[in-house]
């Protein structure tokens, strides 16, 4: 392993502990912006999201039967169905197209 390999990683534990460390020390009192205090908020379901978009439509073996799935889960959770209903939902068609599609 050469040196600049250990300067990379390095660098990237040191970003990673300022994103998480800087926050702690620089901020003490309690937030009260209202659209601070709702950015924070929405931050985790964001990132959620963009983890998550991508592989919803990559997984499968057709982009089609992975975006048939994304419409059919957005649907039913736009209707309440839990997360489990949905999950199942998205599952069946998946299985569903791919076995006609494939």
């Amino acid at each position: 392993m050469r040196y600049s390999n250990y300067i990379y990683i390095f660098i990237m534990a040191a970003v990673t502990y300022a994103i998480r460390a800087l926050p702690l020390t620089l901020i003490r009192k309690p937030i009260k912006n209202r659209f601070l205090q709702s950015f924070l908020h929405y931050v985790p379901y964001v990132t959620l999201a963009v983890m998550t978009f991508p592989a919803i439509l990559t997984a499968t073996q057709s982009p089609v039967a992975g975006a048939a799935a994304l419409a059919a889960g957005i649907a039913a959770a736009w209707l309440g169905a839990g997360l489990l209903p949905v999950a199942a939902i998205c599952c069946g068609v998946v299985f569903v197209l791919e076995l006609f599609l494939c």
